[in-house]
């Protein structure tokens, strides 16, 4: 199935996607860790179902030297041994900022303990801003049935030089 609106042939859409990849430098700018960025970006995109930001997500963590077994163990990361403590922090953060509908609470005090307990005030922020991008992201391409396959890493940042 074919993407039902090209958003980069319209206008407002591409005003939008200018200021939402300016938030996003931000985050990729942050002192948080390139290689936490992406797996966060990765696991929210898993849970939410979006084929195209996983494919993005994998191809430009590969680009930036991560490994796949790793990649491959994202979706289990509480079952496995390859994440730090810092990594798994974060991930359990996504996951939970993700499933805000499945949790009364939203984002646990033991989670958010774990965070505090890694980040410093500014990779906590870009974290947060990074899990409310990364979803936001993922619902644009899924309601518009972007399909995952094509990507070229660093594709979608030279749309926006």
């Amino acid at each position: 199935m074919d993407a039902r609106f090209n958003m980069f042939d319209n206008e407002t859409a591409m005003r939008f996607f200018k200021r939402f990849a300016n938030a996003g430098m931000l985050v990729q700018q942050s002192s948080l860790p390139k290689s936490t960025q992406e797996l966060v970006s990765l696991r929210a995109s898993q849970i939410n179902g979006c084929g195209w930001c996983i494919d993005m997500h994998t191809k430009d963590a590969v680009a930036a030297g991560e490994t796949a077994v790793r990649l491959h163990l994202v979706a289990a990361w509480r079952e496995s041994t390859v994440f730090t403590e810092a990594e798994q922090a974060a991930l359990a953060l996504a996951e939970e900022g993700t499933r805000l509908a499945d949790a009364h609470q939203g984002v646990s005090d033991e989670t958010w303990a774990q965070v505090r307990k890694h980040y410093d005030d500014d990779q906590i922020a870009a974290l947060v801003c990074l899990v409310a991008l990364i979803n936001a992201a993922n619902r644009l391409a899924v309601i518009l049935h972007q399909r995952g396959g094509s990507y070229q890493p660093g594709m979608f940042a030279a749309a926006f030089d």
